[in-house]
């Protein structure tokens, strides 16, 4: 093997370069002529909520690092200010995209479809404008709230991604001719997609539509009487929402998160959107009040904030421009007589959500809150949704006189608020709330019932890749194992003992833990691979993940394929491996599925000379995850099971629809389809699971399917 400096920036890709690139790969969803209009509308108001956190979160957190002098290059050596500079020329051409695909692809397709969007209220014919004027003055002029800015009036706070139209007015009768600035908010509180008569004697599926900044800015006039609006342009800031927890200085945390949340809204701007076309005057004021920088101005050429669209998919009559509705399919175990702990104790079960429902995981939780024989029940909660049937099981449990210990999470991004609601209910229901640790977020997903039975006390767990939602559950891809293994029912103890008492094993039996032991273990295994490989002896690892940024896990894989390891990687999102280096990194392929469904489930496969064995996790291969979160990695060692487990990698694979296949020079290309049947991992999942069997097509191949599609394609 040739003796090459492995941490060479050379041989990383910027995480955040990468991550444009992943909502790139959304984008040409939005972009398919083979996927339904509809659906493609929801990949566009995706891409451009995840650009959204990108610039909340990620530009943010660069902008604080600039700000405070911080220097220190990334894995690709980059600093921050070059990572800011190289990502605004990104973003400005990734917006582009976007209302290109919108103005050119889906509005003509949508109008030539029945649904005509009236783009600029100018447009409007005569019926139409009564209608809106009408709208204006009885649902719309009673919420606005105008606001001046002069003098005596400071320019306004206006609150994170709000939309607001800005007006530059000159006061009736002034010889003086000075503009004065006025801002309205448009209200989130009404639907922002107005349906108005088509105007014409049309089939009965033709509707049209207008946006109701648009009818805003039409009657915006009415709001300043005694002047006269020069000009009006909608106008949207997206705020640094980077949140600053001291936790050793907060002594209250959850009080101390509430006060961050709210700064959130009024944290430093760091994009403006503006309509294209904009007056320079208000350019340059708004320039000057939010502290922008010329880089930070996107000028828009069509509507701001294109997540409206997801509301779009709700408009009645367009179901033929929809995708089949995929229900999630009953877990062929449960659907024997029995409680769900008599099904358990036959042996462990595997869960795909969104295949198969997540009802057994509710269920488990909902009966363990009933069942008199259930001493305890202990869970992390890191995500939940806005109605949570665990939480209400939760809640019940106290009340039966359960003992019952739930850790939840309140760092979560933008999940802090409803964690505190949950949190405070469950306090109030008699459970024992535990608010993480400090320093880390607790991101792994355990739950734990002690149950007292015949033959003693017997331990029933259920470990999972994705949050305790049940909403969620049914959009993203995730396994779970429901399990009374002995060894794990004692781990999982000893992982709530840590949780809420600082108590840690003298050893583990099967789990490992993150920030203490996974990162290790990782490398371990992967070592152990190289090993083989240099040995002579068979060596495979298969790695399905949402992000791939950690350099020393990297750096093993590099060094597991210089020694001849073939290794095949399913990354969703962020990867900063790069393939193809000559002599570091021939033997990897890098994939990228994005479908339907979105990417979530950790699965690992590491073959260990012909004794193969299969992991799953809730934690990505991030420094974050390995470093600065409580994350939990668990064996799959049921023969069955782990068959299960290599057809979902397998499947993965063989897909040649929704695949992206990284490239040497850092692109994504779909995989080459010529001459190949046509397969589509997320199809062939949902037909297995409503034809009854969760594995309908078997892999023969001992190593775990000889990949296809090699880098040189």
């Amino acid at each position: 093997m040739e003796n090459v400096e492995l941490i060479n920036p050379v041989y990383y890709t910027n995480r955040e370069k990468s991550w444009l690139l992943f909502n790139k790969r959304v984008l040409s969803e939005a972009r398919d002529k083979q996927i339904p209009l509809f659906e493609r509308l929801k990949f566009l108001s995706i891409t451009a909520s995840n650009l959204d956190e990108f610039f909340m979160v990620r530009i943010g957190s660069l902008v604080d690092m600039v700000n405070a002098k911080y220097s220190k290059k990334d894995i690709a050596g980059l600093s921050p200010k070059e990572q800011l500079a190289m990502l605004a020329e990104e973003t400005h051409a990734f917006a582009a995209l976007q209302y290109s695909t919108y103005n050119r692809m889906l509005l003509p397709l949508l109008k030539q479809n029945g649904l005509t969007f009236v783009e600029r209220h100018e447009a409007l014919n005569a019926q139409q404008a009564r209608f809106v004027d009408r709208y204006f003055e009885d649902n719309v002029y009673p919420v606005l709230t105008p606001m001046a800015v002069d003098s005596s009036r400071p320019f306004p706070l206006l609150r994170n991604k709000s939309l607001n139209i800005g007006a530059l007015l000159i006061k009736k009768g002034s010889t003086e001719q000075e503009t004065e600035f006025a801002t309205v908010q448009v209200p989130s509180v009404l639907q922002r997609i107005v349906p108005i008569p088509s105007g014409e004697e049309s089939e009965g599926t033709n509707k049209t539509v207008i946006l109701l900044e648009e009818i805003i800015e039409r009657n915006i006039s009415k709001l300043f009487l005694n002047y006269d609006v020069i000009c009006a342009y909608p106008f949207r800031i997206t705020r640094n929402a980077d949140l600053a927890i001291d936790e050793d200085e907060a002594e209250d945390l959850l009080l101390e998160i509430e006060k961050q949340i709210k700064k959130r809204r009024w944290g430093q701007a760091v994009r403006l959107e503006i309509e294209d076309g904009a007056d320079k005057r208000m350019l340059k004021l708004l320039k000057k009040e939010l502290s922008v920088e010329e880089s930070d101005i996107f000028m828009v050429d069509g509507p701001l904030d294109l997540t409206f669209l997801m509301k779009l998919y709700g408009l009645e009559g367009f179901d033929h421009l929809k995708a089949a509705k995929f229900v999630p399919q009953p877990v062929s175990e449960f659907e024997s007589e029995g409680s769900v702990f008599d099904i358990i104790k036959k042996g462990d079960i595997l869960l795909h959500h969104p295949y198969q429902t997540f009802e057994p995981v509710v269920d488990f939780i909902r009966q363990a809150s009933k069942d008199p024989d259930v001493l305890a029940i202990k869970q992390t909660l890191y995500r939940v949704s806005g109605n949570s049937p665990i939480i209400a099981a939760l809640a019940q449990a106290a009340e039966n006189g359960k003992q019952v210990s739930v850790l939840v999470e309140l760092k979560a991004r933008f999940d802090e608020e409803n964690n505190i609601v949950w949190a405070r209910k469950l306090e109030k229901a008699g459970c024992h709330v535990i608010y993480g640790l400090v320093g880390l977020k607790t991101h792994s997903k355990i739950t734990l019932v002690v149950r007292r039975e015949e033959d003693g006390i017997r331990r029933y767990v259920h470990l999972g890749t994705g949050n305790y939602n049940d909403a969620t559950a049914k959009l993203y891809t995730d396994v779970g194992l429901m399990t009374v293994n002995e060894a794990i029912g004692e781990d999982a103890t000893a992982v709530f003992n840590m949780l809420s008492g600082y108590s840690e094993p003298r050893s583990w039996n099967c789990l490992s833990l993150a920030p203490l032991w996974l990162k290790d273990r990782f490398l371990y295994l992967i070592n152990r691979e190289k090993k083989n490989a240099l040995e002579g002896k068979s060596a495979r690892i298969v790695a399905k993940m949402n992000s791939l940024c950690d350099r020393d896990i990297i750096v093993a894989l590099y060094e597991a394929s210089q020694a001849g390891v073939e290794i095949d990687l399913i990354v969703r999102g962020i990867c900063c491996l790069k393939v193809g280096i000559p002599g570091v990194s021939e033997n990897i392929r890098v994939r990228s599925i994005v479908g339907t469904y979105l990417e979530h489930a950790r699965i690992f496969y590491f073959e260990n000379n012909q004794k193969p064995e299969y992991y799953c996790s809730s934690a990505d291969w991030m420094p974050r995850n390995l470093e600065r979160r409580v994350e939990i990695l668990f064996p799959v060692k049921d023969t069955k099971l782990q068959e299960e487990l290599k057809h979902i990698l397998a499947g993965q694979l063989k897909d040649n629809m929704k695949a992206h296949i990284l490239q040497p020079d850092g692109s994504y290309e779909k995989v080459n389809r010529r001459g190949k049947e046509l397969y589509c991992a997320q199809e062939t999942f949902c037909k297995e699971a409503l034809e009854g069997g969760h594995r309908k097509e078997e892999f023969k191949d001992t190593r775990l399917f000889v990949p296809e599609t090699r880098v040189e394609e």
